[in-house]
């Protein structure tokens, strides 16, 4: 599991005055590049790129301005060029929200879909996965 903590800024208050439901978006993709920073050796993060492919999101509470949220990245399942997570964003024991999403790895020259490699599936999946 990796943990993030997101910046909420003012910008992000909608007009019911919660953290805005496209907000998380932004988030689940800095916390999965972070997770791959983390998780990944120098020479993969130069050959390696990642775009998401399906994100869904279940919303459970509000977010707020002064409120601490702290989200938990899972890297579920690698699948050739695809990895499954599954991201827990909290506010202390409170679920606020839960993203399942789907990213495909791709080549960082040739932009097409590459399988990722069993020492970094490991990496991501650890003795968390299947």
């Amino acid at each position: 599991m990796f943990r993030y903590a997101p910046d909420i800024v003012q910008t992000d208050i909608d007009h019911m005055g919660h953290v805005n439901n496209a907000v998380y978006l932004r988030w689940v993709q800095d916390a999965v590049v972070k997770y791959w920073e983390a998780v990944a050796p120098s020479e993969a993060q130069a050959s390696h790129l990642w775009v998401a492919l399906k994100h869904e999101i279940t919303y459970r509470k509000p977010a707020f301005l002064d409120d601490e949220v702290i989200a938990e990245v899972i890297a579920q399942e690698v699948q050739g060029a695809r990895t499954f997570f599954r991201t827990l964003f909290r506010r202390g024991e409170e679920i606020l929200a839960e993203v399942t999403s789907c990213w495909c790895c791709l080549d960082s020259v040739s932009h097409r879909p590459m399988r990722v490699a069993g020492d970094l599936a490991r990496r991501f999946i650890g003795s968390d996965g299947k």
